[in-house]
């Protein structure tokens, strides 16, 4: 197999174009769905909505890993998963977290730093009855993060839960299954530019008060 030299990957580069980020809305919100927006009609952007999200156990280990963004509004960011899962038990001990959306093609990336809580369970239910038939079955063959012995073992338990939830039927929302909303402390906005002279954007709450609609916005050297 053709290895990269340590000379060929210290000269990997792109020259970024020169497009200047000073029009952003004083909503950080509003700013947000405009380029998630783009992000989505962009044909090279793959998964407009994955987001990075990085959390820290209670022995102080950082993890990351994609998810999915599900919804967006003044109460923060949503997301669904396991509660048993790597990500949810680091949550449970550490709530502070963060996002990244990284839309590489397009040259631009979001970042926010926030505090994770669970969503009600009636809008997790709402959510996983919304879901394919296929995913609501995975929710139940999965043990997310538990170690698995072999792959054989996954698609059993995929076939057992599907005979038991025949496709068609209602599938109940799994016990350790529901959201997570991440309400915003800071929310970065990242534009390439000429010479690494980039564009950062940061929207900042002067309190951490729910239900606070103000944010300081402060440029920062790239």
């Amino acid at each position: 197999m053709a290895e990269l030299s340590r000379a060929d990957i210290a000269a990997m580069r792109r020259t970024y174009s020169e497009s200047p980020l000073d029009d952003l809305p004083v909503d950080p919100l509003e700013a947000f769905h405009q380029w998630l927006h783009e992000a989505h009609m962009n044909p090279v952007v793959v998964e407009a909505n994955a987001m990075v999200l990085s959390t820290v156990d209670h022995l102080g280990e950082i993890t990351s890993r994609t998810v999915l963004l599900k919804d967006v509004s003044q109460h923060g960011f949503t997301f669904f998963t396991s509660y048993t899962s790597r990500k949810g038990r680091a949550i449970h001990s550490q709530p502070n977290v963060s996002l990244l959306f990284p839309w590489y093609a397009m040259e631009r990336q979001i970042s926010i730093s926030g505090i994770a809580e669970r969503v009600s369970r009636e809008e997790s239910e709402q959510y996983f009855a919304q879901r394919p038939w296929v995913n609501q079955i995975g929710a139940w063959a999965s043990r997310q993060s538990d170690r698995l012995e072999s792959r054989d073992i996954l698609e059993a338990r995929w076939k057992a839960a599907a005979e038991k939830w025949p496709e068609g039927t209602a599938v109940p929302t799994p016990p350790e299954w529901g959201g997570y909303r991440v309400f915003p402390v800071s929310i970065e906005f990242w534009q390439g530019r000429f010479s690494r002279l980039h564009d950062r954007i940061r929207y900042e709450r002067p309190s951490h008060e729910r239900g606070s609609t103000e944010w300081e916005i402060h440029r920062y050297y790239p």
